[in-house]
Formats: structure tokens, sequence, C-alpha cells
């Protein structure tokens, strides 16, 4: 954890960074609580949402994924004891929900059920399709999940590093729609060259095996 916290405070939008395990509904995980150094950035809820992911982005160049706090929480100072140490029990609770964006609702089915295994796994009642997986709580393991989940309900094979590359559910959805399709023109493909096999006679299959 030490490492992490040097890692943020490198950064130059970060003061004061400390990082600690979570236990939650989905197993523990990171939390990074920083101080920004420009103080007007602990209150400013829209301005969160950039610094949060350029602070994720600038450590993953530095750590690998697993170390990469799921959660940044963003404090006016670090609490501390009367004999100035870390306050741990000051500290605010994490709230998966309030990682979220701006609800923009799934519109097609596949949005919508996609969804709703977001939901399932995140443990949460509802995704939205800005909202990113990982801020939301999800870490590897959860990703297997959801691949396998994927895997069960559309018949599509995804790589774990694919959610990865897509964090919003818009960007999954996307990459699961284009995955379907291609597995549907291959099939479409299969299915004809196994009907002109059908039409073929006996001498024009020997002469192809032979």
């Amino acid at each position: 954890l030490g490492e992490i916290e040097a890692r943020l405070v490198q950064q130059a939008s970060v003061r004061e960074a400390f990082v600690m395990a979570h236990d939650g509904e989905n197993g523990q995980q990171l939390v990074a609580y920083i101080v920004p150094s420009d103080a007007a950035m602990a209150v400013a809820g829209d301005a969160q949402v950039a610094l949060r992911e350029s602070i994720k982005t600038a450590l993953k160049e530095h750590v690998p994924d697993y170390m990469v706090p799921a959660y940044l929480l963003f404090l006016e100072a670090l609490p501390l004891t009367p004999n100035g140490k870390l306050d741990r029990k000051a500290l605010p609770k994490v709230d998966a929900q309030q990682m979220q964006q701006v609800y923009v609702a799934p519109q097609s089915e596949l949005e919508q059920q996609i969804a709703a295994i977001w939901s399932d796994v995140l443990k949460l009642e509802r995704v939205g399709m800005t909202d990113n997986f990982f801020e939301l709580g999800g870490h590897s393991l959860l990703v297997a999940q959801v691949v396998t989940r994927v895997k069960q309900q559309f018949g599509v094979e995804m790589p774990i590093k694919s959610l990865f590359g897509a964090e919003s559910l818009a960007a999954f959805v996307e990459k699961v729609q284009a995955l379907r399709q291609s597995t549907s023109s291959l099939q479409d493909e299969l299915a004809k060259s196994l009907e002109a096999l059908k039409r073929l006679s006996p001498d024009d299959l020997e002469k192809i095996i032979s």
C-alpha cells in the first residue's frame, strides 16, 4: 500500500494520500483517500470525475491493475487524532452508489440485459450506461463472473481483459454487440457451406476428398 501512496503523491494534482483495504459486499478492495493539491477539488463534485480518471490513468502507468484502488475519495484534509496521527475511524465510509454517474437508462434489450448482469454482480440496484465497472467496486474476480454470464446468456466468448478496455456499460455493450455480430456472420458462412455440401453429388464429394 505504501508504494501506491508514493505513486499517488508523485502526481501534481495530489497533495496527500492514504490507501487501505476495504471489506465490502464484493470482497476486499482498495480505497484511496486523497487530498487534492487544489483544495476546491475536494468539494467540486463534477470536477472530481475528470480528476479521478486522470489520477487512475497516471497510476496505471506505474502499477498493475490490481493495485489501482477501486475507489478514490477526495477530502479537504485527512482526519487526525489529537496526537497528530491519522484517525482511521473518522474516514468516510465507502458507498459504491456515490461513485455512479448521472443515471442514463439502458434503452435496447441488449443494454438492459447486460445492465442487469452488472447490477447483479456488483450488487447494485441499477447501473447506467455511463457508469464505470471498476469505480462501482468491480475487480478481476467480478470481471470473470460477468464474462461467464455473458457467455451463458449470449453465447459469445470474451477474454477476461475485455472489460479493462471497455469499463463503461455503454462501451462494454458495444463490445458484446460486435462479438455477437461476428459470431453470427461465422455461423451464417458455416451454414451456407454445409448447405452447399448437401447439394453435391457423391461423385463431386469424392473429387473434393481426393
